[in-house]
């Protein structure tokens, strides 16, 4: 598999900013920032509660800037128990170097997950 790993950003903002939240109704859950391995920690309590919802899941990803395989296979876990509980998962937002770690990870693949288009990269100017 390939690697898509680039350096953290360092700096107090880095540390502070919740990157994965949840919001209630409807529930979405946004990602946000940089998301890898040294992340994960802090974005269990969002995946925690997403586990809990009672609809559907909208899974924004536009501000998510990086990711590595270990936000998709959490991803892959809350939608696998979504779908035993009836609901599924919708990622939306996603930009094309999101879109193309979801496929390479194969999260497209689960059922019960919906992913949308590309979301285009914005034009240089």
């Amino acid at each position: 598999m390939q690697s898509l790993h680039r350096p953290r950003p360092s700096g107090a903002c880095a540390n502070v900013r919740r990157i994965v939240s949840l919001t209630d109704n409807p529930p979405v859950l946004r990602c946000c920032g940089d998301e890898d391995r040294s992340t994960q920690s802090r974005r269990r309590p969002a995946l925690s509660r997403a586990l809990a919802v009672e609809d559907d899941l909208v899974v924004d990803l536009s501000e998510l800037s990086f990711a590595d395989a270990s936000l998709m296979v959490d991803l892959a876990m809350v939608a696998r128990r979504l779908r035993k509980a009836g609901r599924q998962m919708r990622l939306c937002g996603a930009s094309p170097t999101i879109h193309t770690l979801i496929e390479m990870v194969g999260l497209q693949r689960l059922q019960g997950v919906h992913v949308d288009a590309v979301v285009p990269a914005p034009a240089a100017g």
